[in-house]
């Protein structure tokens, strides 16, 4: 069965959207710039506390991911949020943090509790789906053709290998195994 490909941002959306997220900056804003500059899943976004994010290191702890689970208990039915570690031993990870991310990050990281989650600012996480409909909702008021939440992180690691850094490290950054992964999933052709 042929793979579908996932599409990435233009160069021009990427723009668009990153023009808009910097206006009037807010941690739900915020989030998606994470992910569209890190590589980080909506699990991972979503879990990320205050205390994951090391100014004076300039790094990001990836420790947790948050997803929403099927749990059948005497044939009755439910969800439960779950948070729990990242897929992999290799999705646990840190992610250097960019000049511009870290002066991003100084006035919000500022008046919190460490605790906190970033996304919220309170001690209760934003579910992944929620979080994906706010990002759905940007998009379509930036008139962006939809791209998948994930399709973030496909653009990150596009932009990474057009911009020449090594495909290891932006293995790494992504918390690949291996960078066939990297290449093979999420590097797209152009």
């Amino acid at each position: 069965v042929p793979k579908n490909e996932m599409r990435v941002l233009t160069k021009d959306e990427q723009t668009r959207l990153v023009k808009y997220l910097l206006d009037d900056m807010d941690e739900c804003k915020f989030g998606v710039l994470l992910s569209l500059l890190t590589g980080m899943r909506i699990g991972e976004v979503c879990a990320l506390q205050w205390k994951d994010i090391d100014i004076s290191q300039g790094v990001i702890y990836v420790r947790r991911t948050i997803e929403r689970i099927y749990i059948i208990e005497n044939d009755v039915r439910r969800t439960e949020l779950v948070i729990s570690t990242p897929k992999t031993q290799n999705s646990i990870r840190e992610i250097p943090l960019s000049k511009e991310l870290i002066r991003l990050l100084k006035p919000l990281k500022k008046v919190v509790n460490d605790t906190f989650y970033v996304l919220t600012n309170e001690s209760n996480p934003t579910e992944p789906r929620t979080y994906r409909n706010y990002y759905k909702s940007i998009l379509e008021k930036l008139n962006i053709p939809h791209l998948k939440f994930h399709g973030l992180r496909h653009s990150f690691a596009t932009r990474c290998i057009e911009s020449q850094c090594d495909y290891k490290t932006v293995s790494v950054i992504l918390g690949h195994a291996n960078i066939s992964t990297t290449l093979n999933l999420y590097v797209h052709p152009n």
